[in-house]
């Protein structure tokens, strides 16, 4: 396969492409309005279509609406614009619905800024939505990670029938890398084969999509069968790296998406000073690599856990309550659109240590 230079966004719309998918609905807002830019001459040269709502709040039920037919759908936004969508994304998930939702964060909360942030994982992972519903998020670190985990999350949206979603800060929709994408590309799935879309009742029964139920104890078994679901999630899709974890561990980092990649330098070059700090990376933000983090923060060796984000400190709350106490977690980000330096990291960690420069 052949590398190609993409920028992020340009290559997460290809990757959907690669994934078969072929019903796109969006509205401009930085930092990912490229996907949208890319996709509109892109998509239909392989027979797709691209709509542009007047709102993400029509983006929302545009998608309910293909999703319900059989189609792979998608979309991408940033923060505001998937606020705007979380009543939409609570339909689909009680209405059993597959779709794949990208959302490049940017600066909160409110109108916030356009630059990179981490600020939106609440929202993701405890669900913005209303409702007992869950959705599987995924978190890339690199480009390439955003290609692969966007043909994922077509899959993974399939096989459970709930919507997914993949974030990422402004720093990966942005940002320019070489990526591969496989060399034979997906057909479009076929509704008809699904069972349960909504393609014309010719010749069988009819077939109702909905998310309202009346009746209390059927909507307690529409609330059972997502419960069974998440629990599905929980035991199948769990997924993390581990970077320059050992027993000689001091630190142990956590960090997710770009940020990660910055603490794996901050981590390097601690190394060459003869500190040893590893990273948990998780890449599945829900359902959570629990045991994973709880199993290697537990370790003789570390003295501490540093949660590190582009955020005033979400994730941490997940760390706290997976260490359980065991050891210490700390906490270093920088939010508003500034992104934390290796040296800001390496600085944090020379401080718990209690290290001089």
């Amino acid at each position: 396969m052949a590398k190609r230079l993409m920028k992020g966004n340009e290559a997460i719309g290809e990757a959907a492409i690669c994934a078969g998918a072929r019903n796109y609905f969006a509205y401009p807002i930085t930092p990912q309005s490229e996907v949208a830019e890319y996709l509109c001459w892109r998509l239909p040269e392989v027979g797709g279509i691209f709509v542009q709502a007047e709102s993400e709040v029509a983006v929302g039920n545009m998608l309910f609406g293909a999703a319900a037919s059989g189609k792979r759908v998608f979309t991408t936004s940033s923060s505001p614009g998937i606020s705007l969508m979380q009543e939409a994304i609570s339909y689909m998930a009680g209405a059993h619905l597959p779709a794949v939702i990208l959302n490049i964060m940017r600066g909160g909360p409110g109108l916030g800024g356009i630059l990179p942030s981490q600020s939106d994982y609440f929202q993701a992972t405890k669900t913005g939505g209303h409702g007992d519903y869950r959705v599987i998020v995924l978190a890339p670190s690199s480009v390439q990670e955003a290609v692969d985990l966007m043909i994922l999350a077509f899959d993974l949206a399939d096989k459970y029938r709930n919507p997914v979603m993949m974030i990422g800060d402004g720093m990966i929709g942005q940002m320019m890398e070489s990526v591969e994408f496989p060399e034979k590309y997906r057909e479009p799935n076929k509704p008809e084969e699904s069972g349960w879309a909504l393609t014309g009742a010719k010749g069988r029964d009819s077939r109702i999509i909905k998310s309202l139920f009346l009746d209390p104890e059927k909507l307690e078994e529409n609330n059972l069968l997502l419960a069974e679901k998440c629990k599905k999630f929980m035991a199948n899709e769990i997924r993390h790296e581990l970077y320059k974890v050992s027993d000689r561990n001091r630190i142990l980092i956590a960090a997710y998406g770009t940020m990660a990649r910055i603490c794996q330098t901050a981590i390097d070059e601690l190394e060459a000073e003869g500190v040893s700090v590893g990273l948990f990376r998780p890449i599945s933000l829900f359902p959570f690599p629990e045991k994973v983090i709880h199993d290697e923060a537990v370790k003789k060796n570390i003295e501490k856990v540093l949660t590190v984000e582009m955020s005033v400190g979400q994730m941490v709350e997940d760390i706290e309550r997976c260490v359980q106490g065991r050891k210490p977690v700390e906490f270093y980000g920088r939010t508003g659109g500034i992104v934390p330096t290796p040296n800001e990291v390496k600085g944090k960690v020379r401080e718990l240590l209690k290290l001089t420069a």
